[in-house]
C-alpha cells in the first residue's frame, strides 16, 4: 500500500516522464496520506484507443488511481488528488494540437487486500 496506477494515452509516450512522475508523487502520498515512502508502488499502463468526446483526434487522457488501507478522510483524499493534478504538467511536455484530460481518484482497498514481499 499504496497501490498507485496511471493510464495514460499512449501517444504521450515521448512526452511522459512517467519515472519522474512517480518519484515525485511518492513523497507527497507520504506527507499527505501518512504512507511509508518504501510501500508505495506505482505502475503505468499505457492505453491504444482513447476517444475523448464527440472526436477522438486531438485528445489525450491521464488518469491516476490512488489505492490506500481504508481510513483516511475525505479531506485527506481530495487534498490529494488535487495534489496528484498539480504535479503532472510537471512531468507531460505539452504537445501542440493534444489537449491533455487529467484525472485523479483516491479510493480504499478492499479489506481483503494483502501483500507479500519475497
Amino acid at each position: 500500500m499504496p497501490q498507485i496506477t496511471v493510464d495514460y494515452s499512449d501517444s504521450l509516450d515521448d512526452a511522459f516522464d512517467r519515472r519522474g512522475f512517480a518519484l515525485a508523487l511518492h513523497p507527497v502520498v507520504v506527507e499527505t496520506a501518512a504512507a511509508k515512502i518504501d510501500a508505495c508502488k506505482t505502475r503505468f499502463r499505457a492505453t491504444e484507443d482513447n476517444v475523448v468526446g464527440a472526436d477522438g483526434e486531438g485528445h489525450a487522457i491521464v488518469h491516476v488511481t490512488l489505492a490506500l488501507l481504508a481510513g483516511r478522510s475525505d479531506e485527506t483524499k481530495a487534498q490529494l488528488t488535487e495534489a496528484v493534478l498539480e504535479l503532472l504538467p510537471k512531468y507531460i511536455e505539452a504537445t501542440d494540437g493534444l489537449t491533455l484530460h487529467a484525472s485523479a481518484e483516491v479510493r480504499d482497498l478492499d479489506p481483503s487486500y494483502r501483500k507479500s514481499e519475497a
